[in-house]
């Protein structure tokens, strides 16, 4: 399954990309907070952090549920989850901070860039 990637700056832009099938087998088995060479994903010169992404279904990866499989947890704040008050507790679904074959979307963190500036996607004409 091909992977979506979503390559954050530090100056607030990003960067999408589609993954083959062999681009997209270097990631799976990575969790969040593991780096990432840019050579091996096709942006040679950067280095990346895997932050966070989301699966097929649209449920986010959360850094403290470990393994690839989705989980149903109590959750008080964080990713995937909303204030509703004050020591209000909810059950929410998510992902755990493994990327598997599953996965959708995988968001990365420049930690090193490269000579060549992030290839932006084009802006979607109306």
């Amino acid at each position: 399954m091909a992977i979506r990637i979503v390559m954050g700056t530090k100056d607030g832009k990003s960067a999408q990309k589609e993954l083959n099938e062999q681009e997209s087998a270097i990631l799976v088995g990575k969790v969040i907070g593991d780096k990432v060479s840019g050579d091996s994903i096709g942006v040679p010169g950067y280095e990346f952090m895997v932050t966070g992404g989301s699966d097929y279904c649209g449920f986010p990866m959360r850094r403290d549920v470990s393994g690839p499989m989705r989980k149903r947890i109590l959750a008080v704040d964080g990713v995937g989850l909303s204030k509703e008050g004050k020591g209000i507790r909810i059950r929410k679904t998510v992902c755990g901070n493994q990327i598997h074959d599953k996965t959708a979307q995988v968001n990365l963190k420049v930690e090193k860039a490269g000579p060549e500036p992030l290839p932006h996607t084009p802006a979607k004409k109306q």
